[in-house]
């Protein structure tokens, strides 16, 4: 039973593993580095590919792309890359064996590890839709609560997914390597580098079954408006969908002791 005694001393150890997580990050120059500088340059260099799409009564613009991107970018390297290679590191050094020994149940200790990256997450998305709002003209959004809906189910989906990937990579050195496929496959089918309306149906169709997908259909149906009521909904249960199957995988498959 939860009583406010017990709900404080949660926030407390979930606190206490953030800010010791958030310093082990800090001193990982290499990740801090792709985490900050990844999805802000990123966008800048498929910009000019944004520029010879065909844009016209389709509600778009190079602003509204670059935005949708930078966020996307966003889940795939501030949460997702950095935190495979922290579920991995802290496995490896047994951390998260000597962890589950204390009073920390396995969910804060998993959300404890991820919450500085997914802190990060958040603030480069909305710096960035500020950057991108004033300095690229994406304009305002026409449905703001879409935007926030797939920027949050984005984090938990890429912080679930990359819990997921560790189970499956056995060093620190090999965690760039497993994440690649999500990375890549997320950027081609997920909208994120390459915008859905330049793909063709066939490989939309495959690319809207992919995990990221929902979300970030709704990060840009947010700026733009283009999801009718329906498929707003339907949208929004799918990436809701996705956050319960990724967690259920977690819960089934992480590891937590190093392998061997």
């Amino acid at each position: 039973m939860n009583t406010p005694t017990t709900t404080a001393l949660r926030r407390r150890r979930l606190g206490a593993l953030a800010r010791a997580e958030l310093l082990l990050l800090g001193r990982n120059r290499g990740a801090v580095l792709i985490a900050l500088l990844v999805p802000l340059s990123l966008p800048i260099t498929v910009r000019p590919a944004f520029g010879r799409l065909d844009l016209t009564g389709k509600g778009l613009n190079t602003g509204t792309l670059m935005l949708t991107a930078a966020i996307g970018f966003s889940f795939l390297f501030a949460v997702y890359t950095s935190l495979v290679s922290a579920y991995v590191a802290r496995r490896e050094e047994l951390v998260l064996k000597r962890l589950r020994t204390g009073e920390l149940a396995d969910a804060e200790i998993l959300a404890g590890t991820a919450l500085p990256a997914v802190c990060l997450g958040l603030a480069q998305a909305l710096v960035l839709t500020v950057g991108c709002a004033l300095l690229l003209h994406a304009g305002t959004p026409a449905a703001p609560y879409l935007t926030v809906l797939g920027v949050l189910t984005g984090l938990l989906i890429s912080a679930a997914l990359a819990a997921l990937t560790s189970a499956f990579t056995r060093t620190t050195e090999s965690a760039q390597v497993t994440a690649l496929p999500v990375v890549f496959v997320s950027m081609l089918g997920s909208g994120i580098a390459v915008p859905a309306d330049a793909l063709p149906d066939q490989v939309v169709r495959v690319g809207e079954l992919l995990p990221l997908s929902p979300a970030v259909r709704l990060v840009r149906a947010g700026w733009t408006g283009e999801l009718s009521t329906a498929q707003a909904l339907t949208t929004t249960l799918t990436a809701l969908a996705w956050t319960a199957v990724a967690v259920f995988a977690v819960r089934r498959w992480f590891r937590w002791e190093p392998r061997r």
